[in-house]
This record gives C-alpha cells, sequence and structure tokens, in this order.
C-alpha cells in the first residue's frame, strides 16, 4: 500500500514569531508544495514570495485570498468589503499529485478569519498535523501553552514544537515538560537568512521527521 508522504500546518503562538521560516524549512526538507490560504499584506513582500526567495524551485500555490492590508484577516478582509469563507478556502486546496504540502497560517490559532471563523476552525477542516512555532518573550510560555491547549481541545494532533530564535533553556524545559510535546530542531538566530541556511536547517529537520 501506498503511504501518502506527510503534510503539516505550520501555526504560530502569535504573529512574528517564525511561521514562514520554519515553513521554508519544512518545505525544503520534504521537497514539498507550500500554501499560504490567507495572505493579510503584501508590502514589502507576501510570505509565499519570501518562501519562494528561500527555497528556490519550491511550487508554491495561490493564496485563497490575498489582501491588501496588513491586520488581522477579518479587518483586512472587511476592508475590502469582504468576508472570508471557510468553504473558497478549502475549495482552493491545491492538488499536489502525492506530494506533501506544508500550510501556513496567519497569526496565531484564534485568529479571526471572518465573525464566527477562526484560524483553527481552518486547521480542524484541513486535517492536517500541527507544528507549533514559538518564540521566547515575555509571556512567551504562556502563549505557548495557550496554544497547545486550544489545539488539544479540538482534538488537533500536534507534530511537534519548533522553538525559533534566542534559546532559553528553562522556558524549553518548562513547555516540553509540561506538554510532552515532541520537539522539532530549533532554529537559531543567524546573520541571515538565506536559501542556504534554509537547506542546512532542513536536512536536520529531514532526519528528525525520519526518526533517525
Amino acid at each position: 500500500m501506498c503511504i501518502p508522504p506527510p503534510s503539516f500546518f505550520v501555526t504560530g503562538i502569535g504573529t512574528d514569531v517564525g511561521k514562514t521560516v520554519v515553513a521554508a524549512i519544512l518545505t525544503r526538507a520534504l521537497i514539498a508544495d507550500y500554501w499560504k490560504p490567507v495572505q493579510a499584506g503584501t508590502e514589502p513582500a507576501t510570505d509565499g514570495g519570501t518562501l519562494a526567495a528561500l527555497v528556490p524551485g519550491a511550487r508554491c500555490h495561490p493564496e485563497a485570498y490575498r489582501l491588501q492590508m496588513p491586520a488581522s484577516p477579518h479587518a483586512a478582509a472587511a476592508a475590502e468589503g469582504l468576508t472570508l469563507s471557510l468553504d473558497t478556502i478549502l475549495a482552493a486546496r491545491p492538488e499536489t499529485a502525492g506530494r506533501s504540502l506544508i500550510i501556513e497560517g496567519a497569526g496565531g490559532v484564534l485568529v479571526p478569519l471572518a465573525p464566527g471563523l477562526l484560524i483553527i476552525d481552518l486547521i480542524q477542516a484541513l486535517n492536517v498535523p500541527v507544528v507549533v512555532v514559538s518564540r521566547h518573550y515575555l509571556g512567551s510560555i504562556n502563549h505557548t501553552l495557550l496554544t497547545v491547549e486550544a489545539l488539544r481541545a479540538r482534538q488537533v494532533p500536534i507534530a511537534g514544537i519548533v522553538f525559533n530564535g534566542e534559546p532559553n533553556a528553562a522556558s524549553e524545559s518548562f513547555i516540553l515538560n509540561h506538554t510532552g510535546l515532541p520537539t522539532l530542531p530549533a532554529v537559531l538566530p543567524e546573520p541571515a537568512l538565506t536559501a542556504a541556511v534554509i537547506s542546512r536547517y532542513a536536512e536536520r529537520f529531514r532526519e528528525a521527521l525520519r526518526g533517525d
């Protein structure tokens, strides 16, 4: 029996915690397709555009919605006279011809897409495991645990957690002991993010995902 390759939804504990970087690493590691269902803000670049520069040759599928305002998706959509629809997003889910698909969210799991519709609702509907990206700052333990609690309350499988940025051993130990989550390789501060850097991390992720 042919087992389909893994696909993942990349979410974060908030905004600007490194989802696109982790999505790029996973895309490179799994030779996967990439899809950002909802993009809010297009300057200086979209997340898909950033990823395409970090993973040359990656197959980046068009967003279901591309909104101009860099704001919460529900607010960015309202500014354009739109109401985002879960059905529209799901209908735009790309066919990947048997390849993995890396799906990048917007902000955290309780970010609103429309009245009565949150990112976590989209995650449930897409039915793929989640990779949680955490970054250390005052309050990040709380934000990380709340994210995990929200996902588990919806019975969403969590593939693992990635700590991005300056390490904090005490915080990481508390989070991992409390949640029991597996950890994927940490992404450390880099002088510059380049395709070569992403490729280097991708090898580490590939080994971790294989269980080597």
